[in-house]
């Protein structure tokens, strides 16, 4: 199975290509959009070279998460804390967008592998925005605390008008996804790939995974959750994070791996969607073939029939012996 990426590759490469030919002094107006409806603009201005201004829309939130000023809790103090003074948060953000980030390039370090380290954290801000309230609640589960104000039910954006819920406890946070999907075709795709996963982490190589479930009705844990969010139609997947899953590196691998859950089994669903027609097609093919050789031996049939035939010229008394008979 494919993971998805935490950085934009688009943006990186933008990025990089912008550092190597900087002193061109070209100016730079891209508009793109990437899966669960984030949107980015990147701009650079013939006056500034050096700096680089990004805007990053966000997919819009459910009436049950909770958002500071358009941004996910914590977000603020993730980005400072990533990218530090190389970026500058602008208040108001371009119309239109959850956040503008102000890029001075004269600024990265000289070190090339820790400026490229830097650039692709930088093309990462997606996961350091959405991610950074999860991130919170599983650095406390590595410590094995929780704090004291917050909720016991918590709700994150991952998608547009959809949310997906954590039940944070000392010893274990427990994640809840409600599944949508809008294709008849996807949901019972959908239904099958997300039984098999869960199957899946019964096997041997798989032990130390974070516990997997998969449920048609909404989970106990989500008791108290509003009526709009539990409406599915392809079960809730439900994963239980202790601490050993976050310690380090494991983070943000976490991190990333929950905040794209949907997209990733979304992923999945549709190459095994194109997979399934690329073999209806072929064996579709096959048979058109098989049909076209039957024909072609009938066809040789009829030809080798007539030439085999032979004519015998009657005399006129023949004729009429034959016509009386």
């Amino acid at each position: 199975m494919i993971l998805l990426q935490s950085h934009s590759r688009f943006l990186l490469d933008t990025l990089l290509s912008r550092l190597q030919n900087i002193e061109k002094a070209v100016e730079l107006d891209y508009h793109w959009a990437e899966f669960d409806d984030v949107r980015y603009h990147i701009q650079v201005t013939m006056k500034n070279p050096h700096i680089v201004l990004l805007s990053v829309s966000l997919p819009t939130p459910p009436p049950e998460t909770v958002f500071l000023s358009g941004l996910p809790a914590g977000a603020i103090e993730a980005i400072k804390a990533a990218y530090g003074s190389v970026v500058q948060i602008l208040d108001p953000p371009r119309d239109g967008f959850n956040l503008t980030l102000k890029l001075n390039l004269s600024k990265l370090p000289t070190d090339e592998e820790y400026k490229h380290a830097l650039l692709v954290k930088i093309a990462s801000v997606r996961e350091v925005v959405l991610g950074a309230p999860l991130r919170v609640i599983l650095k406390q589960l590595a410590s094995r605390t929780v704090a004291s104000d917050i909720d016991p039910l918590v709700a994150l954006v991952h998608r547009p008008k959809e949310s997906f819920f954590l039940i944070p406890q000392a010893e274990k946070v427990t994640v809840v996804f409600p599944m949508r999907f809008k294709d008849s075709i996807d949901i019972v795709l959908a239904t099958s790939f997300l039984q098999e996963f869960v199957d899946a982490r019964r096997t041997a190589g798989l032990n130390n995974a974070p516990y997997c479930m998969w449920s048609p009705t909404p989970p106990l844990e989500l008791k108290g959750a509003p009526d709009e969010a539990l409406s599915v139609n392809a079960g809730f997947v439900t994963f239980v994070v202790l601490p050993r899953h976050v310690e380090g590196k494991k983070l943000d691998r976490t991190v990333w791996s929950l905040s794209t859950f949907h997209a990733y089994v979304s992923y999945h669903v549709k190459c095994s969607e194109g997979f399934m027609h690329t073999r209806m097609r072929r064996r579709v093919e096959s048979l058109i073939e098989a049909l076209d050789r039957a024909k072609l031996g009938m066809e040789n049939a009829r030809n080798n029939a007539a030439q085999n035939r032979s004519f015998k010229r009657l005399s006129l008394k023949e004729a009429r012996n034959h016509s009386f008979n």
